[in-house]
């Protein structure tokens, strides 16, 4: 076979190349007031309830960039930096910082204000969620590559790949321990 035909071969038989979307296609803010059904005992936000829309949030974020169902697979350094009280209006600011071939992180940024004053609003909490996009037997499924159209878009590309990088680390590691443990006759 000639270097032509095994080159045809491999492309006729290569899944097709799915086209990239810039980050501004996905992005969202899903907007909320809290209330005292909100609060936990100390009478501000509960943080479950923050997850929550963080969750919901970047869920539409990642369906969004891949064109069907995904499933939150894991959230990182979730930071809650101030409290959330009882009349703030949350705003929670989504975009697709990295994907693979069917996983995606999505960084969230959590502002709030208060619902009646004209004050900017300020950022009290962040997280970072992995979302893996499935079909319909929940299988995994490709995702188109994302393009970061900014410079900090660009940024935030290159630090989820640091932080893919250190997930992959820290599974690996604790996989070895756990085979070693095992093998050492420990039940855990």
């Amino acid at each position: 076979m000639t270097d032509q035909a095994e080159q045809a071969s491999a492309a006729q038989s290569a899944p097709p190349e799915i086209p990239g979307k810039p980050t501004s296609a996905s992005r969202t803010t899903l907007s909320h007031i809290m209330t005292h059904a909100d609060t936990n005992l100390l009478g501000t936000v509960h943080g479950g309830v923050i997850m929550k829309l963080v969750d919901d949030a970047a869920g539409a974020v990642a369906g969004r960039h891949s064109g069907g169902p995904a499933v939150t697979a894991s959230m990182d350094e979730m930071a809650f930096l101030e409290p959330v009280r009882v009349g703030d209006l949350v705003h929670v600011k989504a975009q697709v910082n990295w994907t693979g071939r069917s996983s995606m992180e999505v960084g969230v940024r959590v502002m709030a204000e208060r619902w009646n004053e004209s004050t900017p609003a300020t950022q009290v909490g962040s997280a970072y969620l992995v979302f893996a996009a499935v079909d319909a037997d929940g299988k995994p499924r490709t995702v188109p590559p994302v393009l970061p159209e900014t410079e900090k878009d660009k940024r935030r590309h290159q630090e989820a790949q640091i932080r893919r990088t250190h997930r992959l680390a820290r599974r690996r590691a604790i996989m070895e321990l756990r085979e070693r443990r095992a093998a050492e006759g420990y039940e855990d």
